[in-house]
């Protein structure tokens, strides 16, 4: 896997991951949501300088113009809910792309730190021959992401395979290297060195999906 780590340049990316850590500001949900979406823009930029062009004439209203168009399709895949803000952004940059949703709830099993995936809902277009981006704000352990890129083969081969990620923990960022192809990319503005005993990422910055839209019971 290639592995694309932000926070290592100097870019306004490092200014909104800053913002969406600081528990003085988080109470702003709006802001919070905001800066996620920010983040996916910028990542998103990155993505985009890395896919196949193709030359096309358009006609503009004095005359003829060649330009560079991006030649395959595209789906933005998010893993709900705490995806969804990551994805807009993604969208914003990728406007013509289609949209795919996925659920992934973590069972904690009692008596046991293990930890099962549940996913019960997914809503995704046919993924043959395109470019997969999945927008997964939070990467801990790893194992809901590759559960729902497990779940997701149902509906056809992309062509690559491209992870959009906000922070992630060293042990979760590691499982996918060695679970994904070699050729996938995993685009993330920082990682983090530990999980807690509940496996949230340590700094991390917290439950993006509560953060991002209101406490769940």
């Amino acid at each position: 896997m290639n592995i694309h780590l932000l926070s290592k340049h100097h870019s306004v990316i490092n200014q909104y991951i800053s913002q969406i850590r600081d528990k003085s500001l988080q109470t702003d949900a709006m802001r919070f949501r905001k800066n996620l979406e920010r983040i996916g823009q910028l990542i998103a930029y990155e993505v985009s300088k890395t896919l196949i062009y193709r030359k096309k004439v358009i006609n503009t209203p004095l005359g003829k113009a060649d330009a560079l168009t991006i030649a395959t399709p595209i789906v933005i895949c998010s893993i709900l809910r705490a995806g969804l803000p990551l994805h807009q952004g993604i969208l914003n940059i990728f406007d013509g792309a289609e949209s795919a949703f996925i659920s992934a709830k973590r069972i904690h099993k009692k008596g046991s730190e293990d930890i099962e995936i549940e996913s019960n809902y997914t809503a995704c277009p046919d993924l043959n021959g395109k470019i997969l981006i999945v927008a997964d704000t939070m990467i801990a352990t790893g194992n809901s992401l590759v559960a729902c890129l497990e779940h997701l083969k149902a509906y056809g081969s992309p062509k690559s395979l491209n992870i959009v990620s906000a922070i992630g923990s060293l042990e979760g960022v590691e499982l996918l290297n060695e679970q994904l192809p070699k050729d996938a990319h995993l685009w993330i503005a920082d990682i983090d060195p530990t999980l807690n005993a509940q496996k949230y990422i340590v700094p991390g910055l917290g439950d993006a999906g509560d953060l991002a839209f209101g406490e769940k019971l």
